[in-house]
């Protein structure tokens, strides 16, 4: 015996449930990686307030470190946090948009398969 074909509007909604786990862990991802750089930044920071105005700072430019001054160093460093920072902050926000997404079209799924919404061609009362 084979399995009863889906309806459509479940399949769909299956498929946007997929579609929002991936966009979530995408953000999740792309949150982490801003957050382990806010703490490089810090760690560079700790260390740059450590040394003197004298001593020789070097930065990155591409593959190779340049001489600078640790004042503009520490300044660009800063700046790179705060934009760090506020990308978390937009992050945090899609992330939680798309949760509360995930949570309706799992809510929507459950009461479809509870319900008597799966025979053919039938579709969910609408709410």
């Amino acid at each position: 015996m084979s399995e009863p074909e889906l309806p459509p509007w479940f399949k769909e909604q299956l498929g946007r449930l997929g579609q929002l786990q991936q966009s979530l862990q995408a953000i999740q991802m792309q949150k982490q990686q801003v957050e382990v750089e806010i703490v490089e930044i810090d760690k560079a920071l700790e260390e740059l307030k450590k040394i003197t105005g004298e001593d020789a700072v070097y930065k990155s430019a591409g593959p190779v470190l340049i001489k600078a001054n640790r004042d503009e160093v520490v300044k660009e460093l800063e700046e790179k946090k705060e934009l760090s920072n506020t990308r978390v902050m937009v992050l945090a926000k899609q992330e939680t948009r798309v949760k509360e997404n995930l949570k309706e079209i799992q809510t929507k799924i459950d009461e479809m398969v509870r319900g008597a919404g799966m025979g053919a061609g039938t579709k969910p009362r609408a709410e």
